[in-house]
């Protein structure tokens, strides 16, 4: 087997309500490492939030990853590991991190309502932003709070009721039973230890189904991996076993 040459470019995927600015501490420590990196904010459809849905997401990720020279991998987090996930075939490798999954994994996340457009730039307040990131420090909390954004209800719906990527049989009692075809290219799946939007269980059924190499990470929050503390150190460690791949 000729050996596949070591990634070199990475595509990273924003989460619901957020933008590429997520990414930052992140692309600092993977350029650092020799690696391109690409994280662009996801964009409305034209007729609005409202209008925007999933594909609309899923094809602006598709064209900015063919876009990037091989080998490349795809990085994403909450909603952008959903999107990751759906064009891992034109990736190398691919880093999921508190990944909204598909169906059936999907079924058990918490209930929610969405309005057609979910106000979360009008109704950001700095004290929910920072129970929402008690890993961080008061900068980055400042900094994502000035910076989070509307989102489409739709999109949310969409993702939260089950996206179908592959066939698979639904068990008759236990989901982790779920089989399904190992993707063709490495995956690492990092899940918070504390996560009130994807719990780390679920991840951890997910990424087994789909034959992921399993990261727990020490955050209690969603959005630690990418905006806490010890973020730069976790992008090392992802930075690490891209390098491997």
């Amino acid at each position: 087997m000729t050996p596949r040459a070591c990634i070199r470019h990475a595509l990273l995927i924003h989460g619901a309500g957020a933008g590429g600015w997520e990414w930052n501490l992140w692309q600092d420590v993977l350029r650092s490492r020799g690696l391109g990196t690409v994280a662009p904010d996801l964009r409305p459809a034209p007729e609005g939030l409202a209008a925007t849905t999933l594909d609309h997401y899923r094809r602006q990720v598709r064209a900015e990853l063919e876009a990037l020279p091989r080998p490349r991998a795809v990085i994403g987090a909450s909603l952008g590991g959903l999107l990751a996930w759906l064009c891992a075939d034109l990736a190398d490798a691919v880093v999921l991190i508190n990944p909204v999954p598909p169906a059936p994994w999907a079924a058990r996340l918490p209930a929610r309502d969405w309005p057609e457009v979910v106000p979360w730039r009008r109704d950001a307040r700095l004290a929910s932003t920072r129970r929402a990131m008690d890993d961080a420090d008061e900068a980055a909390v400042l900094y994502a709070f000035r910076r989070w954004r509307d989102e489409s209800g739709a999109v949310l719906r969409e993702a939260h009721a089950g996206v179908e990527v592959r066939a698979v049989e639904m068990p008759a009692v236990e989901m982790p039973a779920v089989e399904m075809p190992a993707v063709e290219v490495p995956v690492l799946c990092i899940a918070s230890q504390r996560d009130d939007d994807v719990a780390p269980e679920l991840s951890a059924q997910f990424a087994a189904a789909i034959g992921a190499t399993l990261l727990p990470w020490p955050s209690p929050s969603h959005v630690g991996p990418l905006l806490g503390r010890d973020a730069a150190r976790l992008a090392a460690q992802a930075a690490d076993w891209l390098s491997a791949r």
